[in-house]
Formats: structure tokens, sequence, C-alpha cells
């Protein structure tokens, strides 16, 4: 069977991204804010199209970021739930760790935070802003602590739910 020219498989491709890239962050602006603009909230600065950590300019325009308006919402973009025997006694341990992954991230990214720690029947859960942070808080458990890790992905929103288990 003969190959279709090489402009219909590129644009084939390039419609098959762009298909795929269908879901957004509901929370994500969709207009360009004023330059400078200070988040009232965290101190977060929107400069040169991204939020970012700087020193406050002065007369710079005052919004909420995605972040803080998720938090007052408390509406999660993502939720790492910690299951078992040994998520609830090495609570603490594990919550330091998110603590530490946070910062870390946070640093570079100042719209991914972890928005709280809430108990459930069997665990914990630990709410993020973003869908990244989760990822990276769940393969940080693992590696201390081995133990099972699985996720999903929402594919009709903006939502992911991480899960990790260790019963021993």
């Amino acid at each position: 069977m003969a190959q279709p020219p090489r402009s219909t498989l590129r644009n084939r491709r390039i419609a098959g991204r762009a298909q795929e890239d269908h879901i957004r962050d509901p929370y994500e602006v969709t207009h360009k804010l004023h330059e400078p603009t200070v988040c009232v909230g965290c101190g977060a600065i929107y400069h040169q199209g991204r939020w970012q950590w700087s020193t406050q300019p002065e007369a710079a325009h005052q919004d909420h970021c995605p972040a803080c308006r998720r938090i007052a919402d408390a509406f999660p973009a993502g939720i790492l739930s910690v299951h078992g025997d040994f998520a609830r006694d090495h609570k603490d341990e594990i919550t330091n760790l998110a603590r530490n992954e946070e910062a870390a991230e946070k640093a570079e990214h100042p719209l991914n935070r972890i928005m709280g720690v809430q108990d459930i029947e069997d665990g914990f859960e630990i709410q993020t802003t973003d869908i990244h942070l989760p990822h990276r808080i769940g393969r940080a458990v693992q590696r201390a602590f081995h133990g099972e890790l699985d996720s999903h992905f929402d594919e009709k929103g903006y939502f992911v739910r991480v899960e990790w288990r260790r019963n021993a």
C-alpha cells in the first residue's frame, strides 16, 4: 500500500496533537493580564506571560493567581490518596516529604501548591492546585517507602487522582 504524501502525514499529526490538547485548566486565565500583576493572596508576580516569584514592582496591578482562586474555591486539580496502615502510622513523615517536594516544585512553578491534607477512612489525601504535583509527590513517596502507585487522569476534565498504597 502506498504511503500518503508527507504533507498529509504532517497535517494529520498536527491535527491529532491539537485534539489531544483540548483539556484546559478552568482556572487558567483566558485573557492577557496587565503586566506586571501581583497576586494579592500569595505575592506571585505575573510577568512576561507567566506567574513567577520576584520582587514586587511599584504600581503593579492586583489580582488573584489561579492557584489562590482554586484554594479559595476548595477545588483541587489533583489529589494524592495515601492508603493503608503504613500510611496512617507514618503520616507525619509522608506529609513532610510531600511538603519538601512542594517547596522544590513551587520554587520554579508558583502555581503548583499543596492545598491541604485531609484524613480519609484508610489513610489521608493531599490536595493540590495542579495535576503535576501529585505525581511528583507520589513518586517521591514510592522511592522512599516503596508500595504501589497508580494514576487516574480524568479525560473529560482537568483533574488527576494518584493513589499510593502500602499495607505493611
